[in-house]
């Protein structure tokens, strides 16, 4: 029976918390994050961002656009991308208990169109998943163990934009031997290998799906988009007052495109 009254929408807000982002419910109230308040403007940010390259990609074309939100958390983009007037948006994510979250905000600002699954980025398919003008895949990358599966997966089901945001490494270039001495390639790009062991088995929702990450430099990032199908990538700057992370380039968010 869908809640009807402030004091039920409280309710259930505590009973599924701790929150990771903060939800504006409107005569509801709002959920309150968990995380520190100096790091709470890395989502306004980044959908700022997000907001930009779908702009300039679809304008007020948005109407026709089914969305996916891959690693969709608690919904904050999928919701986001609802309400600004996607034909229909689906959020997939490996975590059920996320996933409740999501379907409860949802739910509770009466968002018809949008739905949510439990999934892997892993598993995407055109065959058992459709496919969607425009993907986003935020916040999930460096958290992979197999990054090129995730973004083979993307390119698969995506038809038009995927937007990615991730953290990055520094930028570490020059070439490799290559079978010989004299045989020899330029890297493109670095990935860095990063242990979560900790955050892993302490069942932190914010980890991957395995405990070692695999994060990209900004040139490993393009690489891997354009061997993964994307024709084109665009970075997208980051607006005035962005999250700290964002305005030093230590986070990208970079547009693929299918098309040149």
């Amino acid at each position: 029976m869908p809640l009807t009254t402030a004091a039920e929408v409280q309710q259930r807000i505590a009973e599924l918390g701790p929150w990771f982002y903060e939800f504006d419910l409107g005569a509801y109230g709002r959920t309150v994050s968990s995380l520190p308040a100096e790091v709470q403007g890395i989502h306004t940010t980044r959908l700022e961002m997000v907001n930009r390259a779908v702009d300039a990609h679809f304008g007020a074309d948005l109407g026709r656009v089914r969305c996916l939100d891959v690693g969709c958390h608690e919904g904050y983009y999928s919701v986001a991308m609802a309400r600004k007037g996607a034909r229909e948006v689906r959020g997939v994510d490996v975590r059920e208990e996320n996933l409740r979250k999501a379907r409860f905000v949802a739910e509770t600002l009466g968002l018809a169109n949008v739905g949510y699954e439990r999934a892997n980025c892993e598993d995407l398919g055109r065959e058992t998943h459709g496919t969607y003008e425009l993907c986003l895949f935020l916040g999930l990358l460096y958290h992979l163990e197999s990054p090129m599966v995730a973004l083979r997966k993307m390119a698969a089901v995506t038809t038009e934009m995927c937007v990615v945001e991730t953290q990055v490494v520094e930028e570490v270039e020059g070439v490799s031997e290559w079978g010989y001495r004299d045989w020899v390639r330029p890297y493109q790009g670095v990935l860095a290998l990063i242990d979560e062991s900790g955050e892993f088995f302490a069942r932190n929702t914010e980890t991957g799906a395995s405990p070692m990450a695999t994060c990209p430099s900004p040139k490993a990032l393009e690489f891997m988009l354009r061997q993964a199908g994307f024709k084109r990538t665009e970075f997208i700057e980051p607006p005035p007052g962005a999250y700290e992370q964002h305005s030093r380039r230590k986070r990208v968010v970079c547009a693929a495109y299918m098309r040149p």
